[in-house]
């Protein structure tokens, strides 16, 4: 997209403030090479002030910025955001309540604004608008955002639809059917095909893969309608998001700006956490080791970061802990934007070198140990008590703590945050239009696309079942009509039925059986034959024996 306007940024002017009144009085440059400006620490006796930077070579070192709703963690988020851009480096974002969209487009004079450039010294205040790329998984406010059931794997869908341990062991079970058996997971649809071919089948499979329960197969269909009328069916199918087009860079040389908008993504924060999860996992399994560049490869914001640790299992949080510290050496860096320090884990929190940390409230005491957690985080700065200051700062105002050197982290310092660059607020519905329409994605994945996958092909052999033993049930009923009419035999090539008929047995007579009354006639015909047999048979012994006398 064609920068409008100079193209000199706030990022790269030279600052001259007045020196009086707690201004900060610039006799250099405030960009330094290699460093991202954040804001102008102030001094207790307005005196002394100095310039807070990110230094880009520990921008994969990870980051937090907390604070209490309304505190100016979105400017921060856009500020950081503008800075990582300018330095070429891509940066993907969610947009939560709609204003980060603004970074699209030009900023427009405000008194607010200047006067916080004139207290921070940045004079001349110009400025700019950036290389944005829209994504929204409803299609609605960007372009469409979508990934395979495949590429989910059995741990995230498991989390998605906060499946019992018998029922993440039965998706488990689903995922390597579909691998042995050649079954695409694309979309619902195949997910659902499939459960219903286990559940049919679950006997038969069970013996050769592990129990599988009809009733926590029934449980995962139900919670698939759930996520299908959530709108999860949207994100799941092709054309897949490629990794490739978060990491885009300008001709210019600058790193494009990835806004999801999350505003209606936000009434499903379950998949909001998951999705965002996902995309990390991804990147870890991308991206090739690069170990500690100049700056990084992407930087990844996780706003609202609470909703990714809230009722996760253990299993989960320690996937995350794993991404975090491994995905370093990858040039990623993820920062979380949240309200709490005590949102995130400790174990994920001690891998968060760069901390922004706006005002907290301290009137219960949970809001009172979080002021406590994030006071201990920080390298103490003997000019002030962090506890105090932290429930003392005003808008747009944080304690900052970057790592410099070596990369140990630096004194925390009180820090008036920078105006941005970029509009403050949101772009009208004809402004993100114009936007989408230059995107370089625009028609990439917009349109659905549904190969042959596991719905498709478990369809079609359920139907082929079907029908050869319909043809099967039909011949052998014709079969039998054939035998009682004495007509001849019809055959179905292919299933087993063209062979030759074997020759029928003969029928052998049953013998009589039961008791059968004579009549009087009767008996007395074989008496007499029974008289005369005997007569006959006696007079031929004595002949016989008489010849032998002789």
């Amino acid at each position: 997209m064609k920068t409008v306007g100079a193209r000199q940024s706030a990022l790269s002017g030279i600052g001259r403030g007045t020196g009086s009144q707690g201004v900060f009085s610039v006799t250099d440059s405030i960009l330094q090479d290699g460093k991202l400006y954040i804001g102008t620490s102030r001094k207790p006796d307005d005196t002394n002030n100095k310039p807070e930077y990110l230094e880009l070579k520990f921008g994969n070192r990870h980051g937090l910025v907390t604070g209490a709703t309304g505190t100016g963690k979105t400017v921060t988020l856009q500020i950081l955001a503008e800075g990582f851009s300018n330095a070429g480096v891509p940066v993907f974002c969610a947009d939560v309540k709609g204003d980060l969209s603004g970074i699209g487009a030009m900023g427009e004079p405000k008194d607010f604004l200047q006067k916080r450039a004139d207290q921070i010294g940045l004079t001349p205040y110009d400025f700019q608008e950036f290389p944005v790329i829209f994504w929204d998984l409803y299609g609605e406010k960007g372009h469409r955002v979508r990934t395979t059931m495949s590429e989910m794997g059995p741990l995230l869908l498991s989390r998605l639809m906060n499946a019992t341990d018998a029922q993440e062991g039965v998706i488990n079970i689903a995922f390597k059917i579909a691998d042995q058996g050649g079954l695409p997971l694309l979309d619902l649809k195949d997910f659902q095909a499939l459960l219903n071919y286990m559940g049919e089948n679950a006997t038969t499979l069970s013996n050769q893969f592990g129990f599988i329960s009809k009733a926590s197969v029934g449980s995962i269909q139900r919670e698939l309608l759930i996520l299908e009328q959530q709108g999860a069916e949207q994100f799941f199918g092709e054309p897949a998001l490629k990794i490739s087009d978060i990491m885009r860079t300008t001709n210019d040389g600058r790193g494009a700006i990835s806004v999801l908008a999350a505003d209606k993504l936000m009434m499903n924060p379950r998949l909001y956490g998951t999705f965002l999860l996902w995309m990390l996992s991804e990147l870890f399994e991308v991206l090739p080791e690069v170990g500690d560049p100049e700056k990084p490869k992407l930087v990844f914001f996780f706003d609202e970061a609470h909703l990714l640790f809230n009722d996760a299992p253990k299993v989960l949080t320690e996937r995350v802990e794993q991404v975090v510290r491994l995905i370093r050496s990858k040039g990623v860096g993820v920062y979380f934007v949240t309200q709490n320090p005590l949102d995130v884990p400790e174990t994920v929190l001690a891998q968060l070198g760069n901390r922004v940390q706006h005002a907290l409230r301290a009137y219960t005491p949970r809001e009172q140990k979080a002021v406590k957690t994030a006071a201990d985080t920080f390298r103490p700065n003997p000019e002030f008590d962090c506890a105090t200051v932290i429930t003392n700062l005003g808008t747009g105002e944080a304690l900052v703590s970057t790592l410099e050197g070596k990369g140990a982290p630096s004194m925390v310092e009180r820090t008036l945050i920078r105006p941005p660059a970029s509009r403050l607020g949101p772009v009208t519905d004809a402004e993100r239009k114009q936007i989408m329409g230059v995107s370089p994605v625009a028609g990439l994945y917009d349109e659905d696309f549904d190969r042959e996958s596991a719905y498709e092909i478990l369809m079609a052999r359920a139907k082929k079942a079907a029908d050869s033993a319909a043809a099967q049930e039909q011949a052998q009923a014709e079969q039998s009509a054939g035998q009682s009419s004495g007509g001849s035999r019809w055959t179905l090539p292919g299933f087993g039925d063209d062979e030759p008929a074997a020759p029928a047995a003969p029928k052998q007579a049953k013998p009589r059986s039961g008791y059968q009354r004579e009549t009087v006639a009767e008996a007395a015909m074989k008496s007499v034959a029974r008289t005369v047999a005997s007569s006959l048979g006696r007079a031929l012994v004595r002949g016989i024996l008489g010849s032998l006398r002789r």
